[in-house]
């Protein structure tokens, strides 16, 4: 709002805007000239949350009585639609405008609003027989590309590369989390490229100071959570980066379409990673929790949980699909378009064989992932109570328990957080509620569960073994394909030189997890596509001279029959036994094959640590200090 009456300003224009960010002088003298005889105001923004308050309704209800109403704007109508995607509660309460000032025009304005949306804001807002005027979607001067995290060496670099071939231009890139748009803004400050990280955990003078050297080009890029742009005109924004991906084409069009408006010729950058997918996909599954404040009816709640799940559904596609990215952009809001009306203007047209080698890859990636399950998510109650450390998630839902007079600037889903977490409800409670709540929460978890295998329990970020011969698999057949490739001349042991290259990139990325060490092994077989013979045997050369360890050996809870194989069989190459495997095998006893007591849950345990903990304070041993500080002790478990 700060931002349009600025520019209103400038061009003459007598507007102003309220909101809790202005002084109470300023409010003051803004009331005072509209409760004057003939206000100087033309124009005034105010947001859905203020005007629902009954002082400020009764003020515009007077204002109207003397006839100085002229036209109500709703901009960013598709708020008001449940099936939008940023509904937000605070816009529901202006369907009473219509009939408490009946003969006052209202135009409702938006850029992204689907067939089904445009209906559901003519019904809400009581619009009668309204003049409807759409243009098409198509936005001809921007240049759409999808990159995979996945295939690339690394992502951060290949953003930094992008930007500075664009040269010194102006751009947004748009971060989930909060912490993301920090470490990116210095990473790409380090690299020459001026920028500033702007989201809702900054202070309001910070935030303002980058929002102003944003817009007069003293920084190239801001690197934001989706907050960042509502409103903002700036035409001459040249590219806009998603470094994760969006929840719905809806959200993707609107931000993408920053860019361009002064119709010369820009760009929209989509980061696309299987990590990134699977947590959307897991916050948006918990979003109903978050629901349940503005949807009360479950039946609402499961329809938007579906329709969000079937949104983002959508955005996958444009991501994984090999077709034309604007032609999917533009059916997605009902707008039917010939297959020519791309002219090569996205990376799936100008450059069909390269994307479908990139969707190959990726397939292969995505099965190798199912094969091994994929990454859990996990949130720690610890980090819940600092609320800058949320993990972020746009959606205006929190607005509604905010200020009734402003925006709010969270970019953070906190309902689905706080639900997963429940810290609130731990805070004020005893110890004796909060086991019981925790017992509670794990008979639901266990019942809502379909019972796993014991294998299933183990971290599924952990580089397994498994997965390491998979990933050795491949790495065979692309040698293979290099020999081929390279002719009869060029020789060499397959299944010897995969196990080094194995080996190679889990010295490397292993113990980060699987997303860093299954780019490494990609990354390797890209290499192995394209290297020269004298490349080859550079790098392989280097083998001899290097002491493999043996792939670990499966776990027994997944297949003992392994164990019986030969030595030839196991190892890729002859290799020295590692001493410490040597040790563990002499320490072994029958009594390892023995089954492993139960695991207690969670509230067993803690029960069992409070029984221990009242039988010690029984011992004249103990001083009353310690006495006191025991259930201090036992609250911490919580």
């Amino acid at each position: 709002m700060e931002n349009q009456v600025m520019a209103l300003k400038e061009k003459g224009i007598s507007a102003e805007y309220l909101s809790s960010t202005q002084s109470i002088q300023d409010k003051k003298k803004i009331h005072e000239d509209l409760d004057s005889g003939k206000p100087a105001l033309r124009l005034l923004y105010v947001t859905p949350e203020l005007i629902a308050t009954p002082g400020f309704m009764a003020k515009l209800m007077k204002i109207y009585s003397r006839g100085l109403l002229s036209l109500i704007a709703i901009d960013e109508a598709h708020c008001i639609s449940t099936w939008g995607h940023d509904f937000r509660p605070g816009y529901r309460k202006l369907s009473s405008l219509r009939s408490r000032l009946p003969n006052v025009p209202i135009l409702a304005l938006t850029a992204t609003a689907a067939p089904k949306v445009q209906k559901d804001v003519i019904a809400s807002l009581g619009l009668q027989n309204p003049l409807v005027l759409m243009s098409s979607f198509n936005r001809p001067n921007i240049y759409y590309e999808v990159r995979y995290k996945d295939l690339l060496d690394d992502p951060l670099a290949d953003l930094s590369k992008q930007l500075k071939a664009s040269g010194d231009v102006c751009g947004i890139i748009y971060c989930l989390e909060r912490a993301l748009c920090d470490q990116l803004s210095v990473y790409l400050g380090k690299y020459g490229i001026s920028c500033a990280a702007y989201h809702a955990g900054l202070k309001n003078e910070l935030r303002k100071s980058v929002l102003e050297d944003w817009l007069s080009s003293k920084i190239q890029v801001v690197v934001a959570t989706v907050a960042f742009g509502m409103g903002i005109d700036r035409k001459d924004v040249r590219v806009v980066c998603h470094f994760n991906i969006p929840k719905s084409m809806e959200a993707f069009y609107q931000e993408s379409g920053r860019a361009g408006r002064d119709q010369l010729p820009s760009k929209s950058l989509l980061y696309y990673g299987l990590e990134d997918r699977r947590r959307m996909e897991f916050i948006l599954r918990n979003s109903s929790s978050a629901d349940k404040k503005i949807l009360p009816s479950s039946s609402s709640q499961k329809k938007l949980s579906e329709k969000s799940l079937t949104d983002f559904a959508q955005m996958v596609e444009y991501c994984e699909g090999s077709g034309c990215r604007r032609k999917q952009i533009l059916e997605s809001f009902g707008e039917q378009v010939p297959a020519f009306i791309c002219s090569k203007s996205c990376d799936a047209c100008k450059h069909p064989n390269t994307v479908a080698a990139y969707l190959e890859e990726l397939t292969t990636t995505c099965a190798v992932g199912r094969n091994n399950s994929s990454s859990r998510i996990f949130v720690s109650s610890s980090n819940m109570n600092d609320e800058k450390e949320f993990s972020e998630f746009w959606n205006r839902k929190d607005e509604a328990s905010g200020s009734e007079e402003d925006i709010s600037d969270s970019d953070d889903d906190t309902e689905v957080v706080k639900s997963l977490a429940g810290t609130k409800s731990l805070k004020k409670s005893g110890l004796n509620e909060k086991i019981a709540l925790l017992e509670r929460a794990e008979e639901n978890y266990y019942q809502n569960k379909i019972s796993v295998k014991q294998n299933d329990k183990q971290d599924k970020n952990v580089v397994s073994a498994s997965f390491r011969e998979a990933s050795r698999k491949r790495l065979e057949n692309a040698i293979e394909q290099a020999q081929q490739r390279l002719g009869s001349s060029f020789k060499i042991e397959v299944e010897r030189y995969a196990c080094f290259l194995e080996h190679e990139c889990y010295e490397k990325y292993g113990r980060t997890g699987k997303s860093f060490y299954y780019s490494q092994v990609a990354s390797t077989m890209r290499w192995l596509s394209t290297a020269d013979s004298k490349e080859l045997t550079s790098r392989l050369r280097a083998e001899e001279n290097t002491e493999l360890p043996a792939l670990p050996s499966p776990s027994p809870m997944l297949d003992l029959s392994k164990s019986e194989k030969t030595n030839e069989e196991v190892h890729c190459s002859p290799v020295l036994e590692n001493p410490a495997s040597n040790l563990s095998k002499q320490n072994a006893s029958p009594a390892a094959a023995a089954p492993l007591p139960p695991i207690p849950s969670f509230a067993e345990f803690v029960n069992g640590r409070m029984e221990k903990a009242n039988h010690s304070n029984k011992s004249p041993r103990l001083s009353i200090n310690r006495d006191e500080k025991d259930p201090v002790k036992r609250t911490r478990l919580l």
